[in-house]
């Protein structure tokens, strides 16, 4: 192994770097191997260095899986035979640009494959004499500009709405005035409409581009997550949203400068299905990188945190729910904090056998950390043998927040957890495994505040490895146990660094996913008993994706949030699975998840995009074939 280290460190990173990329991937890699077995850290090595050379990487995507341009002719050709062609007007707000990028940006839209759109531009008063001689030009020789003077600079908002004044079309697109569409989008866009004419709101993927013109940083988004927009505005391009929405909203309101799309969107969503909301899973969005803005860096405009957090307040004002909004754990990324209605009580059963110092860190980390104070603990003892574990339960019998329940019957993780449920009378319960340490005093306040809300059905939190390194930050649909095996579910994120920004501060925010571990998982009560409950065939493994699953199926969310922060040291009480026996259960239970829900985990996981990849547990884009 040592051997392969070197010569991978040795091949990709300069000399002044390895002694750090040695220990980083001797960490990761040694733990993974030991853990999961040759195959996992095989691929996870290959993920490692597609993190820190997706320069390269995403060229290769590129050149794959985008048309070249003797291609574009033929999509052209498609295009021209729709049977559903509405206009699609592109508002561009422009002040004081460089010739060079406004000119580009223009181009851009000139150059679109389908050619139903019209471009609506108003500047906001630019003091460069070059900008209007530009604008009267492309103006002058494409009847489908339209350009608008204004005597004054109204600021990003009132020139976007001066600009939406110009337009006829059907749906709205959005440009900034020095970024490029790629010339597929509105193809792209109308092709998906001509699928679907319902559509009120579609967004796409995006990357940035540089001054030399270089494409880097692909952001590859889910589908719609409502949570995980209410953390980042990860919509933003590109988005093409109805004509009579936009209208029917007000357009653009002044009052939110740098985050003026962000409030746009937010006032958009909430009038309309999700259903009515799509994602198209390509770059059609080229983002400028220039020194000051947004896309160089992501605190290069520090008043649009301000505005995104004014936004999102007026949110939960317009949806009568009550909480704060907060700057997240890093900058661009924002929390809600739900405040917790009638003080409910939550009941956290932890399943046990022996293993008595394991138990005793779990149950002290609770009574000492946990901030929301109405909880019982239920332990749930489970053929145990040893006299020092029976001794602790007699040590802990005066404890009003501690409950021991008896369950003699062989170790079924689901079976022990359904009959725990019917013995509790709390509203809400949580899942504990009893190899975890709370780190964080509001871990379970912060999971209640999500678990209470209309439409959630469960909530999970975030847990470490204890090296830091996160071991669950939610759970993907599909991801691969073995080469050539089909996929199942596996942890989001899994070995990367708790504070970590892959992918896109993923790990980092509260979002939505298809299914979260029961290591560490609220619900409440009645929604558990209405679903039937665990299936007791998943006795160790899939029992909570088999879980989630099926909260999905009557239409409640799953949410992750990272603000419940857990040690989870895992195995410890049951072992890894490295014994025949073990393997031969966990490929029974693989099986069963496949059959059970095998055609919903092939048609792909709506919170995760298609373009990354599913050999492993890191969030990276993969190279097609």
């Amino acid at each position: 192994m040592l051997d392969i280290y070197n010569k991978i460190v040795e091949r990709f990173f300069p000399q002044n770097t390895r002694r750090r990329r040695y220990y980083d991937l001797g960490r990761t890699g040694g733990k993974i191997l030991i853990h999961d077995g040759y195959h996992a850290f095989y691929r996870s090595v290959c993920c490692y260095f597609h993190i820190y050379f997706d320069m390269n990487g995403y060229q290769k995507w590129i050149k794959i899986n985008e048309s070249a341009p003797d291609e574009l002719n033929q999509i052209k050709r498609i295009s021209q035979h729709f049977s559903y062609t509405p206009k699609i007007s592109i508002l561009i707000p422009v002040w004081n640009t460089d010739e060079k990028w406004l000119r580009l940006a223009i181009d851009s839209v000139i150059n679109q494959i389908y050619d139903n759109w019209e471009l609506c531009i108003a500047d906001g008063g630019s003091t460069k004499i070059c900008i209007h001689q530009i604008l009267k030009e492309y103006a002058q020789k494409e009847p489908r500009i339209k350009v608008k003077f204004l005597e004054e600079n109204k600021g990003i908002a009132g020139n976007t709405n001066e600009a939406l004044a110009l337009a006829t079309g059907k749906f709205i697109g959005f440009l900034d005035h020095d970024d490029e569409l790629a010339p597929s989008a509105l193809h792209e866009v109308v092709s998906l409409l001509n699928q679907n004419r319902n559509f009120e709101f579609i967004y796409s993927d995006e990357d940035k581009i540089d001054q030399k013109g270089n494409r880097k940083y692909p952001f590859f988004k889910p589908d719609w997550s409502p949570d995980l927009f209410l953390s980042q505005n990860y919509l933003c391009h590109l988005s093409v949203i109805r004509k009579t929405l936009i209208d029917s909203v007000g357009g653009f309101h002044t009052g939110y400068d740098g985050s003026q799309d962000y409030d746009l969107f937010l006032r958009c969503t909430e009038k309309i299905s999700p259903l009515s909301i799509a994602h198209i899973p390509k770059i059609l969005y080229h983002w400028r990188i220039i020194p000051g803005s947004a896309a160089d860096h992501e605190i290069a405009k520090p008043y649009a945190i301000t505005s995104a957090k004014k936004a999102l307040e007026d949110a939960l004002l317009r949806r009568g729910q009550k909480g704060v909004v907060l700057e997240g754990l890093f900058p661009s990324s924002y929390r809600i904090c739900y405040a917790i209605q009638n003080n409910p009580r939550v009941s956290i059963i932890i399943p046990t056998k022996d293993h008595v110092n394991i138990l005793k860190k779990c149950v002290q980390s609770i009574l000492d950390k946990t901030e929301y104070q109405n909880y019982e603990i239920v332990i749930v003892n489970n053929q145990s043998i040893d006299d020092k574990t029976f001794g602790y339960y007699a040590s802990l019998e005066h404890n009003p927040k501690i409950k021991i329940l008896h369950y003699d019957k062989p170790f079924n993780f689901s079976a022990i957890n359904n009959y725990a449920v019917t013995q509790v009378e709390s509203p809400y319960i949580l899942f504990l495994n009893n190899d975890t340490e709370v780190i964080a005093e509001e871990w379970l306040s912060a999971m209640l505040e999500h678990a209470q809300r209309d439409g959630v059905g469960a909530v999970g939190a975030k847990l470490l490895y204890p090296d830091n390194l996160i071991q669950h930050a939610g759970v993907v649909l599909g991801i691969r146990g073995a080469p050539g095996r089909y996929g199942s579910a596996g942890h989001s994120h899994k070995y990367l660094p708790k504070n970590s920004k892959e992918y896109f501060l993923r790990s980092q925010i509260i979002g939505n996913y298809s299914a979260v571990t029961a290591a560490c998982l609220m619900m409440r009560k009645d929604l558990f008993k209405e679903i039937g409950g665990f299936n007791e065939d998943f006795a160790i493994a899939f029992n909570d994706v088999d879980l989630c699953l099926k909260i999905r199926r009557m239409g409640y969310l799953i949410i992750y949030t990272p603000y419940s922060l857990l040690y989870h040291h895992e195995s410890m009480s049951r072992g890894y699975e490295n014994t025949p026996e073990k393997q031969s259960r966990f490929l029974h239970e693989m099986t069963l998840i496949r059959e059970q829900w095998g055609t919903l985990i092939d048609n792909g996981d709506p919170y995760y995009n298609s373009n990354l990849t599913l050999e492993c547990e890191r969030r990276i884009f993969k190279l097609k074939n």
